[in-house]
């Protein structure tokens, strides 16, 4: 089934609902519409914090272990 095909179904089970369950659903589909996630931009204090590691990183790489080292995958 396609997108189009599910979509088209979704929307005709919802124009044939009592308007009490509508009511119900409302909120659920509101929370299904939002996205995912949400990126913000990093505050100050965490780019004035970014901007240190890297300079750490910078002077002495070997004091950093890999994400792959740290986390088993």
């Amino acid at each position: 089934m396609t997108v189009a095909v599910l979509r088209k179904e979704l929307q005709g089970f919802i124009a044939k609902m009592p308007e009490r369950k509508l009511v119900i659903l409302k909120p659920l589909i509101t929370e299904f519409a939002k996205p995912l996630y949400t990126i913000e931009p990093a505050s100050p204090a965490e780019r004035k914090e970014a901007e240190k590691r890297l300079k750490e990183y910078e002077k002495d790489p070997s004091c950093f272990v890999p994400y792959k080292k740290r986390v088993k995958a």
